[in-house]
């Protein structure tokens, strides 16, 4: 072949090379736009080595990294797995190496330059191995799943929390039920329609917030404080319904809301009417509720803002309606 002929080959070969190139470029910029803002990365680890290969983004941009400052490496990833998910991740990747499942794939999370919690959702299987089985190379993808459980624990708080006052609602309470609770208080407030009636139900929905502030202030960790609906709230104790520290609560409550509320169209003013209860072994958060409920109701006949403890009267208990209970009524009179 003449001298003419090899550089005319060469040339063709370059020019193949120039369209190869420019298609595995176009391809790339598809591949880009097509996961853009999706969150997926493409991602390949040479086993022998811990070296990334990440396709379609640079790696360490989902952590706040900028371009070339974090190492596309096994141990970095490693390094950045949140430490409660950390064994847990590395525990599944490992037993996929070592063919115990079919492929990788866990939920964990990932810390950011800046300490931010990242949620992936991590896939991949082995794609290559040599001679004797052992693994050369692992390809799967990297999802940024962060908004959607973000989403997802915010749906989940919706669900167990009163949308008016963010405390715990009944079902929140029921999940809760009887833990290590042994004692239960139910809440109604004395005079609050008259608030709707006079100055509106913003008012009133304005009166429940700052009311619901005070009585978390009155709480320490131990105390479960919950809203039903309407005025009606509920305190769960973790010591018995007898101890001191259960009055002691309940005059701290009647208290914090003796002061008036200083509403945007007025001042309102309302009392606390507090029903008490043990919690017996073979409760459930109904039957429960319902002895603090009896309870509550011998304030309001009493004169209302009060307290009242119901004690059993030691008989068995066959129904609610043969619940016979004694307890001794407190009285706050207003200064």
């Amino acid at each position: 072949m003449s001298h003419e002929e090899l550089q005319a080959a060469y040339d063709r070969l370059l020019l193949e090379n120039e369209r190869l190139k420019r298609i595995a470029e176009d391809a790339r910029e598809k591949l880009d736009a097509a996961m853009d803002g999706t969150g997926l990365c493409i991602w390949q680890n040479h086993v022998s080595s811990g070296k990334l290969i990440i396709f379609n983004r640079r790696w360490g941009s989902m952590l706040g990294y900028q371009p070339k400052e974090l190492s596309a490496h096994f141990d970095v990833w490693r390094d950045h797995l949140h430490p409660e998910d950390r064994e847990r991740v590395l525990q599944a990747f490992f037993d996929h190496l070592a063919g115990k499942s079919p492929f990788y794939q866990v939920m964990h999370r990932m810390l950011a330059k800046d300490g931010k919690v990242t949620w992936v959702l991590d896939r991949g299987r082995v794609v290559e191995r040599d001679e004797q089985g052992n693994p050369l190379r692992v390809m799967g993808t990297h999802i940024d799943i962060t908004h959607e459980k973000e989403y997802e624990q915010q749906l989940a708080r919706l669900a167990h929390r009163d949308p008016l006052t963010g405390l715990l609602n009944r079902t929140a309470l029921q999940r809760q039920f009887p833990q290590a609770f042994e004692a239960i208080c139910f809440i109604d407030l004395d005079d609050f329609k008259q608030v709707n009636d006079n100055l509106g139900h913003r008012a009133g929905d304005e009166l429940l917030v700052s009311l619901s502030l005070r009585l978390k202030q009155c709480c320490d960790e131990t105390v479960t404080l919950g809203r039903l609906g309407g005025d009606e709230f509920v305190l769960l104790l973790p010591w018995p319904s007898e101890d001191p520290r259960t009055s002691h609560l309940a005059r701290q409550c009647i208290n914090a809301i003796a002061t008036p509320f200083e509403l945007p169209n007025g001042e309102a003013s309302v009392g606390l009417s507090m029903g008490i209860a043990a919690i017996r072994p073979q409760d459930d958060f109904s039957t429960a509720l319902a002895r603090a409920d009896q309870a509550m109701y011998q304030v309001k006949r009493g004169g209302k803002r009060g307290f009242h403890i119901a004690t059993p009267s030691g008989q068995p208990l066959l129904d609610q309606e043969q619940v016979n209970e004694r307890g001794l009524h407190h009285q706050i009179i207003p200064h």
